[in-house]
């Protein structure tokens, strides 16, 4: 069986890893112009393909020539784990069995692109893996295999995420060898009325209001600790927060009030309690502990984050 990969992201890394074996050819997005000086750089995919020495191709959109490159190697099966782009429903035919699809969330629930952070982002007590057999839909086909996957109380979508592509790098081997034995069975279709939609996470999202609830902003720091992180400001400097706990602390002050510096961390005042930021980097510093930033920032204790 011709098992043609697609994925883009760290996701895809464990699963290309477990099978391996029966991939005859990695497809991904091709490198962006990162850093000063716009020098390319391969993502995770294209690398472990190399260190694999699976023949892959780049690629950023299905009307390049490289699409009927990967026409001409007549796959048998189309296996999809985040890729990050829309494959079109006349590529879905071109393979003889199928075309299959890892996502991360328990489908109909957060179809779209960040199942992840907004799983976190709303505080959910599970999530899971669901593998579908694809359509032209974003997310829509029929069901494979589900699983449930339980969130700590502490995840963030960073350790969440790396968690749901073990397991799925876990699932597959079989599952591909199930498939080449018996063929691509149909699937148990959605229930559509209990479809959710995720949107797209952008920048803007990681501003924190202190205005807010305190589980409110330490699910948003958890939720955005991969990108764009969460952020505040402090003496018109950005701020960003990578980790964040709830504080012990409720009283009258004014939200985003520095309250007192712990051997953890900093605490902060917010409209329904207050939380504690652990990890943190100011604006042309290095990454570092909250209590480490403290100790090189004297008088924080009273001063507001905007």
């Amino acid at each position: 069986m011709r098992v043609l990969f697609f994925g883009s992201s760290s996701f895809s890394v464990p699963p290309l890893q477990s099978v391996h074996s029966l991939v005859s050819h990695v497809v991904t997005k091709k490198a962006k112009p990162k850093g000063r000086g716009y020098l390319l750089e391969d993502g995770d995919v294209a690398r472990l393909a190399q260190r694999l020495e699976i023949p892959f191709f780049e690629m950023d959109s299905f009307k390049e020539p490289t699409t009927q490159d990967l026409v001409d190697l007549k796959p048998d099966l189309l296996l999809v784990v985040s890729f990050g782009l829309i494959i079109p429903r006349w590529f879905l035919e071109v393979p003889s069995v199928g075309a299959i699809n890892v996502h991360p969330s328990l489908l109909p629930k957060y179809r779209g692109p960040a199942p992840i952070q907004w799983a976190v982002r709303n505080g959910e007590s599970e999530t899971g893996i669901t593998i579908i057999r694809m359509s032209e839909r974003m997310d829509a086909g029929n069901i494979l295999y589900q699983e449930r996957f339980p969130i700590g109380a502490s995840e963030d979508a960073r350790g969440l995420s790396e968690k749901l592509s073990e397991r799925a790098a876990q699932i597959l081997p079989d599952f591909l060898r199930e498939i080449e034995t018996n063929g691509l069975l149909e699937g148990v279709s959605q229930r559509e009325e209990d479809a959710t939609y995720t949107p797209m996470i952008t920048r803007e999202m990681g501003l924190i209001s202190w205005a807010a609830d305190a589980i409110e902003v330490v699910r948003q720091v958890r939720a955005l600790a991969v990108w764009p992180t969460a952020y505040t400001f402090l003496d018109s400097k950005l701020l960003k927060v990578f980790a964040a706990d709830l504080g012990h602390r409720r009283e009258e002050a004014q939200p985003g009030t520095i309250l007192e510096v712990l051997p953890d961390g900093l605490l902060i005042a917010t409209l329904g309690g207050s939380v504690l930021l652990k990890d943190v980097q100011l604006e042309n510093r290095r990454r570092m502990s909250a209590s480490e930033f403290a100790r090189g920032h004297r008088g924080l204790v009273g001063k507001r984050l905007t």
